[in-house]
């Protein structure tokens, strides 16, 4: 396939197949830069972008994004002339500023001229409420105006285990960072309710039914075989993975942990069973089978890693 001839979606929606699109490199950046050169992003010209990173702490990649994949990230998408880029964030361990200060965020925004909302910090009318039959949240959710009322949402996102009941946090778990803990006005805690509740993976994959994506970047170049968000065996993949199908991202990447040996809950069962794939499945967020994703590998590096990521794949059908 030719590079630059998929492009980004406003919105999503679920197409027939999926392409992913895999790059090893020792440079993280030149993997970043390559995986985005697949992609037409010629749309985001003039358009409002909301980014969603991983900073739910302060801690190191790969529990945080990478400085240099948010730098390669924002600095493509500010090369398309958007009418402007947010990167928008709620940290669940540690207050949002100071973990955007810690983690060289702000400074970042300042050099490339982007803006950051700490969603902690927002007033009511920062926030859409969302209410829908059949969900899981027993009062609904509060979604960020931020990706509410963009444009395009891009995602980028770390391969990692969750030892917090989410099992794993890949592009749909992500999502949360995008949901208020509490809103003014409102005496309630949706964050208890998700760490609480036995249905949290599902809860999980029905935000992604609000939050479209149109694009993620999966830095895999490490990851967290176990443990996680913050803290966790490392292993390393050395690839990073791109695409516009949420469900296909998060099943690429459970599919390179299991294949590095990984915790019981991710590493047992068909990987469309898992609940967090399975629930965004039935919903529409993403694909519905492994037949649908197709590898794209970029490089050497890359060809190796769909094999890897293969191997697991075929275990479903």
């Amino acid at each position: 396939m030719r590079a630059r001839a998929v492009q980004v979606l406003q919105g999503s929606y679920v197409t027939a197949t999926t392409d992913l699109f895999i790059a090893g490199s020792a440079d993280r950046a030149a993997g970043v830069g390559a995986v985005l050169g697949a992609f037409d992003l010629s749309g985001l010209a003039g358009a409002s972008v909301a980014l969603k990173a991983n900073f739910n702490s302060a801690d190191p990649f790969p529990a945080s994004t990478h400085q240099e994949t948010l730098d390669v990230l924002c600095s493509t998408i500010l090369a398309q002339q958007p009418a402007r880029l947010t990167l928008a964030e709620r940290s669940g361990m540690g207050m949002t500023r100071d973990v955007l200060e810690r983690t060289g965020v702000l400074a970042l925004a300042k050099r490339r001229r982007f803006n950051v909302v700490a969603l902690d910090e927002m007033d009511r009318t920062g926030w859409q409420e969302i209410q829908a039959p059949g969900l899981h949240w027993s009062r609904g959710f509060f979604l960020a105006a931020a990706f509410a009322r963009a444009d395009y949402v891009v995602q980028t996102c770390c391969l990692k285990t969750h030892r917090f009941g989410g099992h794993f946090s890949l592009s749909l778990k992500n999502a949360v960072g995008c949901v208020a803990r509490s809103v003014h006005g409102v005496n309630y805690d949706f964050m208890n309710e998700l760490h609480t509740s036995p249905h949290q993976r599902s809860m999980i994959a029905e935000i992604g039914m609000f939050l479209p994506t149109g694009l993620v970047v999966l830095d895999a170049t490490e990851g967290f075989a176990s443990g996680g968000p913050d803290k966790g065996k490392i292993v390393q993949p050395g690839v990073v993975i791109a695409g516009t199908d949420r469900v296909a991202i998060d099943a690429a990447g459970v599919a390179l942990l299991r294949s590095y040996g990984t915790v019981p809950d991710v590493a047992n069962g068909k990987i469309f069973g898992l609940e967090q794939i399975a629930r965004a499945a039935e919903l529409g967020v993403g694909i519905g089978s492994a037949d649908a994703i197709r590898l794209v590998p970029l490089d050497e590096d890359g060809e190796a890693a769909a094999q890897r990521i293969w191997e697991q794949l075929d275990k479903d059908r």
